[in-house]
């Protein structure tokens, strides 16, 4: 029977092995956190301790739901619509936001408490976004941009945005999440064989596609295909590692039954075997992402598709590989292990195990016996029990022989 070992955990770093202070042995200090990075040396619970992380996501989901439904998604001119204006100005100051603003309140135009003034700095221009206005208005509202500015009002560029535009947009992003969605579940299932990983990874992707929406209605960043495009892009780094994991789990759960290991414990220990890779490749993505966002956010005051795109690809990646990890694997084992087979397998495992130890304490019972030796002149002398420790056979299951005291084989 072939059998599969977790790896043993090495000791950390400040801790001493007492057994061998106390025998004059120099003390055993653990590695540091960094060495068992870098070699790869973790042993941790990630199955067993799946209650922990189901809460975290949980409170995580919670949280994120709600801030959708209270403060909503500040969707892009793209997905609701309006009217754009643009001018050139000679010089943008703090103050440009504030007095643009101010002209488009003093037209008198009805409904124009969502109007959102940007500024384009490498350009030197302002950007006025509006509801969809009519003719008159359009023209009334370009005519006070253009006198803000000292521009002839046809040189005011002005751009409708239509509602149906933006409806097509959002279907059109709503049925590539879709397909891609029903497209990595088939490649999943037809590559692994298992229904159970396509099921496992399409929860995950879910808990992903929440999360980075929750935390842009957090943020308040707006909704643009831009987003879109970052959203389905996380979403295929997410499946990725998901993937790696999967293919790890299937490679140490092949012929299960015929090793002296659960299906659980097999999962557990493909992720110990890639958590550092895992982590190493989430901090290479992370590193160019956090860089596009802070130039997005920095360098050009929040404009354009950059911060949109490092947002939700930031979000993204760190969701992804947490869920790959600490939502997908646990998942799966428990889909698995409702299986006949592996309820079979486990029932066997622990019989075995009974049996052992009970091989174990019947070999320590008779081997710390009393022992009673009579000597000259009928003096009788009963020796101190000695307390065995059972060899590695006997921890297997074998008992030893018991052999009898030094006199005992003088007699």
């Amino acid at each position: 029977m072939s059998t599969t070992t977790k790896p043993s955990k090495r000791p950390q770093m400040g801790d001493i092995n007492a057994t061998a202070l106390k025998g004059g042995a120099k003390p055993v200090k653990r590695e540091s956190f960094a060495h068992r990075l870098y070699t790869s040396d973790f042993d941790v619970d990630f199955v067993g301790k799946r209650k922990i992380w189901y809460l975290i996501s949980g409170a995580l989901i919670i949280v994120c739901i709600l801030s959708v439904a209270l403060r909503g998604l500040n969707l892009g001119i793209e997905f609701r619509g309006g009217c754009v204006f643009t001018a050139p100005i000679g010089q943008i100051t703090s103050a440009t936001v504030g007095d643009y603003h101010d002209v488009v309140t003093d037209t008198d135009l009805p409904d124009m408490s969502a109007t959102e003034v940007t500024t384009i700095a490498n350009a030197n221009q302002v950007q006025i976004e509006t509801r969809t206005l009519s003719t008159d208005e359009v023209n009334t509202l370009r005519e006070a941009i253009a006198k803000q500015a000292g521009l002839q009002a046809t040189d005011v560029g002005y751009e409708l945005i239509g509602p149906s535009w933006g409806s097509q947009i959002t279907d059109k992003a709503i049925q590539a999440l879709v397909v891609f969605l029903v497209l990595v579940a088939l490649m999943i299932g037809l590559y692994f064989r298992n229904w159970k990983m396509s099921a496992a990874a399409m929860i995950a992707l879910v808990h992903d596609l929440i999360i980075t929406i929750g935390i842009y209605a957090l943020v308040g960043f707006a909704v643009t295909p831009a987003t879109v495009t970052g959203v389905l892009t996380i979403l295929g780094y997410s499946l990725y590692d998901t993937v790696v994991v999967f293919d790890k789990v299937r490679e140490n759960s092949m012929d299960i039954t015929r090793q002296d290991v659960t299906y659980s414990q097999a999962a557990d220990l493909a992720v110990n075997q890639v958590f550092v890779r895992s982590i190493n490749t989430t901090i290479i993505a992370v590193l160019p992402v956090a860089a596009i966002l802070f130039a997005g956010v920095v360098w050009l005051g929040g404009q354009g598709p950059l911060p949109d795109l490092g947002l939700a690809m930031l979000v993204g990646i760190i969701t992804g590989a947490w869920s790959s990890i600490f939502i997908a694997t646990p998942l799966l084992c428990q889909f698995k292990e409702r299986e006949p087979a592996m309820r079979a397998h486990r029932a066997a495992l622990a019989k075995h195990a009974a049996r052992a130890q009970a091989r174990i304490e019947a070999t320590v019972v008779e081997a710390t016996a009393p022992v009673t030796l009579a000597g000259p002149a009928n003096l009788v002398v009963t020796a101190a029990p000695v307390i065995a420790r059972p060899s590695d056979a006997q921890a297997a299951g074998r008992p030893q022989p018991v052999r009898a005291s030094r006199s005992q084989r003088k007699k």
